[in-house]
């Protein structure tokens, strides 16, 4: 892939993505997945804003419809899982259906694969299988690439490898504004303070306010966070928040 820096976006419109994160032990309950997290932290770092996640099982004609339908939607999509060496990996092939392409051993792929040291029996050269015309996505753990179809990034499922795989293509991201986000824990329940958030919400339209209840040491409250792209409005809304919390008896204290 080309490393060349990254284009940073002028007119105001934010680049947005999607996560689809493939494969039936997601479904089940068997793996918990790890990766959303870590993409979600990063792609805000890099003023992308994170849309929509999909969990989609190992199906042909799900992956299609699902991976179709996104990145006719998003400026980018990411997908992880299913790139591996066994008969239920078969996101490659799919991605190459959805663009219309053929499914092809691509000799660079190969060739990585070959200078690991491994035999590169059949289930193996499956890895250097990628649709005609991808670009690869470098993988410094275990050398089977990644690769990029437009502006469908697919990635491992092994959450270090798909870590490694993004910072590999990273530089190929269109940036916006890095989005900034600020929280403060309050001992109140949502029913307590709703309507006041619900107010100052209101009133600032250029950032996002959330609030996530918890439950601790037999106490209920909530974290309420603050996101947006200038950091000097973040700030100034949480403060208001925090005030407000304050007011209500919400013992409000600030996370880092």
């Amino acid at each position: 892939m080309s490393q060349s820096g990254p284009t940073i976006v002028s007119d105001g419109a934010a680049p947005t993505a999607c996560v689809l994160l493939i494969g039936n032990e997601l479904l089940s309950g068997k793996t918990q997945d790890a990766n959303l997290q870590f993409l979600g932290r990063e792609l805000a770092g890099l003023g992308i804003r994170l849309g929509e996640c999909r969990v989609v099982r190992d199906d042909h004609d799900a992956i299609i419809a699902h991976l179709n339908e996104c990145r006719a939607r998003y400026t980018y999509v990411f997908t992880t899982g299913g790139i591996g060496p066994t008969h239920d990996d078969i996101t490659a092939e799919a991605v190459a259906a959805a663009f219309g392409v053929p499914l092809v051993v691509d000799a660079e792929a190969k060739r990585r694969l070959e200078a690991y040291g491994r035999e590169l029996n059949e289930a193996r050269l499956k890895m250097a299988r990628v649709p005609e015309g991808a670009s690869l996505i470098d993988n410094p753990i275990s050398h089977a690439p990644g690769f990029r179809m437009d502006n469908v990034f697919v990635l491992a499922g092994i959450p270090s490898i798909a870590r490694a795989m993004f910072s590999a293509a990273a530089a190929e991201l269109r940036h916006g504004a890095a989005i900034h986000s600020a929280s403060v824990d309050v001992w109140l329940r949502e029913g307590d303070f709703a309507a006041v958030l619900e107010r100052i919400a209101a009133a600032h339209a250029d950032v996002e306010i959330g609030s996530y209840p918890f439950a601790r040491d037999g106490r209920f409250g909530a974290n309420l966070v603050v996101r947006g792209t200038d950091a000097d409005i973040v700030e100034a809304v949480l403060a208001r928040i925090t005030a407000e919390m304050d007011a209500l008896g919400g013992e409000p204290e600030r996370r880092t």
